[in-house]
């Protein structure tokens, strides 16, 4: 589909109003997009409001001869990610797609991270693409059509040091992605899961010297893809970083099936346990069952 418009689509970002949720807001918008450019404009931290950035991004998007609309809710409470979408609702009457990209960041090492500085991170990342996608599903269903992108992380797949709030947040929204992606496969609703590398104000107090170009709008091009009508595939995780755009997969190794297991066997056997050799990679849409279904024919072979 050459061109790839948006005409009369609807599509909410969340942390819109700087980084790479305006950046992905101002193509879609420039495809024929109307959007909800939602930021509550918080400090790194997620404290605050301040309506300049959402309404900067509008500004810019209507200059252009763009439709858009700024809402400044939050993405961490179940009333603020309700208030986004009716947001859509009440501007443009209809939501066709959901980017969530908001976030927060406040560092802490697993020790000594208070317990407000984790939920604090949960809440936006985690909860607050729960609390979104909880209330545009139900209308995407009703309308059968959705697109829904959710922002992961390298960190959310590997893990890294000081930012276990950060961590667990991003691993967790794999989870809903597989999740959104199962009920909304009958209901004409896809999800998947963009893992971005870009230097934004998340990147403050880290050295970036030494990176390669890694602006926003090397993965903008990805979500948009991801939120497009033509979009091909669900329940998928794409990292986008300096240029370089791959699929991840979660894989299991084959395994060994035993009748019984005793310490002994797992510690002989875990060499074959683990082996790479032949591995299952399984959709999100059917693995449970695919899972349920190799394991069993392993059980009854042996």
């Amino acid at each position: 589909m050459p061109g790839h418009k948006f005409h009369n689509r609807v599509a909410v970002i969340t942390g819109a109003g700087r980084g790479l949720g305006r950046e992905y807001a101002l193509l879609l918008a420039s495809k024929g997009a109307r959007i909800v450019v939602n930021d509550p404009g918080s400090a790194i931290k997620g404290d605050g409001v301040d309506a300049g950035p959402a309404e900067a991004v509008v500004q810019e998007i209507r200059a252009a001869g763009g439709e858009a609309v700024a809402c400044l809710e939050s993405v961490a409470t179940p009333e603020g990610g309700a208030a986004i979408i009716q947001a859509a609702l009440d501007a443009f009457g209809r939501i066709d797609i959901l980017i969530h990209n908001a976030g927060n960041v406040r560092y802490g090492s697993l020790e000594e991270i208070p317990h407000e500085d984790f939920k604090a991170v949960v809440d936006v990342h985690l909860m607050g693409a729960f609390n979104v996608v909880r209330a545009a599903f139900p209308i995407m269903a009703e309308a059968g059509y959705g697109r829904v992108v959710l922002t992961s992380s390298i960190g959310g797949l590997y893990g890294t040091n000081n930012v276990v709030n950060y961590g667990v947040s991003k691993a967790g929204i794999i989870g809903l992605n597989n999740v959104v992606a199962i009920e909304g496969a009958p209901k004409g609703i896809l999800s998947n899961i963009i893992l971005p590398g870009a230097v934004t104000r998340m990147a403050e107090g880290l050295d970036t010297s030494m990176y390669p170009p890694m602006g926003a709008d090397l993965v903008a091009p990805v979500v948009g893809w991801l939120a497009h009508e033509s979009c091909t595939v669900t329940g998928e995780m794409f990292v986008s970083m300096a240029g370089r755009v791959a699929r991840a997969l979660i894989a299991e190794t084959e395994g060994v099936y035993r009748p019984s297991w005793s310490i002994d066997d797992v510690a002989n056997e875990i060499d074959a346990i683990r082996d790479t050799d032949r591995l299952w990679l399984l959709p999100s849409v059917s693995g449970y069952m695919d899972h349920l279904q190799r394991s069993f024919e392993m059980a009854s072979k042996g």
